[in-house]
């Protein structure tokens, strides 16, 4: 088997145990992936409400800071059950705990790092992490240089020990941040010590049995696809360069404008972009 390890359509039905191990309804439908993306994106948007010592907050309110249509937002919030009152709205406290409980956050994850090079030592000072329930507990690398330095507080770990290191420190969650030809065996490891989720920001695919939960991150796919998007909205060479041309003969001065304006109109008409729905392209973690 090969990454990215999910139940077809969704999340499963036993991801949404609640912390005491119940369902939270029965005959619940399964999750679509696309739904779990933006449930973190209200999570997130949630927190910085309750921040500002807001209490209750519409859906259309909710929806425009997450970047959604409501209609969407409250289709996505189905699936967590009752939430909010018609003409009120939710309760921010409450629906951010649900979130946080349907996405298995109520109990904090520890995350253990493997690779403290630039990437590495970057991921674990990010402090967002563990405000969204996400503890570094341990860092590891194979490099002698780097191996005893301290990193955001932490003592970097041979990764020789790893295995060792497991038991004592309880990681729930593993991150790889080494380069490709590293990765699998990195990968193998961490399965090995008993690893069931993995977040890999190398780019070559990893193998894992099927048991295993793999995200990966590409960081340059990512920006290829940026340069897709900017390249489709770009008008052709020959468009742009006939624009300019006509632009050009224009006399400073001369009556009218008219057609300058055209031009001008017409550009920012093809340029526009909605961004009333997220990217379903973006990757799962957001630092």
């Amino acid at each position: 088997m090969t990454e990215q390890h999910e139940t077809p359509g969704g999340v499963s039905g036993g991801a949404l145990r609640g912390s005491d191990g119940s369902r939270p309804g029965d005959g619940r439908k399964d999750i679509p992936q696309a739904t779990v993306a933006r449930l973190a994106t209200y999570l997130r948007v949630l927190a910085g409400i309750a921040d500002e010592g807001v209490a209750i907050v519409s859906s259309e309110e909710l929806a425009v800071a997450a970047g959604v249509n409501s209609a969407k937002l409250r289709k996505d919030l189905s699936f967590l059950g009752p939430n909010g009152v018609r003409g009120v709205g939710y309760d921010v406290v409450k629906l951010r705990a649900r979130i946080e409980d349907v996405l298995g956050l109520a109990q904090g994850h520890r995350v253990v790092l493997v690779g403290a090079g630039n990437l590495g030592r970057a991921l674990v000072g990010y402090g967002g992490f563990r405000r969204r329930g996400f503890s570094v507990v341990g860092i590891f690398d194979s490099d002698p240089r780097l191996v005893g330095a301290e990193v955001a507080g932490l003592a970097v770990a041979d990764v020789a020990q790893l295995t060792d290191q497991v038991g004592a420190l309880a990681p729930t969650i593993a991150v790889i941040a080494v380069p490709d030809a590293a990765a699998q065996q990195v990968c193998d490891r961490l399965v090995a010590a008993g690893l069931r989720s993995i977040l890999s920001f190398a780019p070559c695919e990893l193998h894992a049995p099927a048991a295993v939960q793999i995200r990966r991150v590409d960081l340059a796919v990512e920006l290829q696809m940026l340069s897709f998007e900017t390249a489709r909205d770009a008008p052709p060479p020959e468009v742009a360069h006939a624009v300019s041309g006509r632009i050009a003969r224009r006399a400073p001065g001369a009556r009218g404008g008219g057609a300058a304006n055209r031009v001008s109109g017409r550009s920012r008409s093809n340029s526009s972009h909605s961004a009333t729905e997220p990217s379903s392209k973006g990757s799962v973690v957001t630092p």
